[in-house]
């Protein structure tokens, strides 16, 4: 089950994989190059950095960038702002984010420097944005169990993946609880995504491989990759069961990117896993 080169153009720091239902395509940001990138070849550029989307027509998404979430017309390139994030903070920008089974959208904010504690948590629903996790030195694995009873989230900088119960408007309704620690094998959780059994794929920046957990936090298998710094997966196709992943060039020095030319490129597996649609975001 090896990887193949989905897209060979190399990002900065590649995130936010996103298959869009509707359209079929791929989508993914380069957040350090500005850049929102589909694999029909197309790619849009911006003034601020982007990380993070969702759906919400056949035509529009919401996007998050380092200081709003905003939609964006994929056809005439249009933007209408929602809402700020986080706008009075020269510090911080946006990072992972992902639509709920419940039609909202979680973003997580850190510095640009990685400033410790700088972040937070954010969860946008039918025109409120609530801040819900705070402090946070880099938000990352937001994903959602299938039945929509559990939101997951880390701090990669401490590297402990938490579980926290939603309510039936899917918001948080107690305290996160730790699932799984990485911290203790020396692992950086980064972007993340569920199956549609509640199994957890989880990037390990760093480690050239997303894993797979079980929902208590039992390791099953890697799915390795010939660059170190993996971000984020997500699942697309037409069955739903090609696992599509994203990669970095940021932070390998010259030789590593010499020995390792694929860094930054958007992969792609053919698995027996499947994904569940990302829902539909209501604004």
């Amino acid at each position: 089950m090896s990887p193949q080169v989905h897209d060979d153009r190399a990002c900065l720091l590649g995130e936010g994989p996103f298959w869009h239902p509707k359209l079929g395509k791929l989508f993914w940001c380069d957040i350090l190059g500005r850049k929102l990138l589909c694999d029909d070849g197309r790619e849009w550029a911006f003034e601020q950095h982007v990380s993070a989307m969702g759906w919400v027509s056949d035509t529009q998404l919401l996007i998050a960038d380092e200081v709003s979430l905003f939609t964006f017309d994929l056809e005439s390139a249009a933007r209408s702002k929602i809402c700020n994030l986080e706008a009075d903070n020269p510090v911080t920008r946006s990072n992972d984010g992902r639509a709920d089974p419940y039609g909202g959208f979680w973003i997580g904010t850190m510095g640009k420097q990685a400033e410790p504690d700088a972040g937070a948590i954010y969860r946008y629903y039918k025109g409120e944005l609530r801040r819900l996790f705070a402090p946070i030195t880099i938000s990352n694995a937001i994903c959602f169990s299938p039945d929509g009873a559990y939101a997951y989230f880390t701090d990669t900088y401490y590297a402990r993946v938490m579980r926290v119960p939603l309510d039936p408007q899917g918001w948080p309704c107690a305290a996160p609880d730790r699932i799984l620690d990485l911290s203790k094998k020396g692992l950086n959780p980064d972007g993340a995504i569920t199956t549609a059994d509640g199994d957890l794929l989880i990037a390990q920046w760093g480690a050239s491989n997303v894993a797979q957990y079980g929902r208590f936090g039992d390791q099953r298998r890697t799915f390795d990759l010939p660059t170190a710094h993996v971000t984020c997966p997500v699942f697309g196709g037409p069955d739903m069961s090609t696992l599509f992943v994203t990669t970095a060039q940021q932070g390998l020095s010259d030789d590593a990117l010499l020995a390792q030319p694929d860094a930054g490129k958007t992969f792609a597996f053919n698995t027996a896993l499947r994904g569940l649609a990302a829902p539909q975001v209501l604004l």
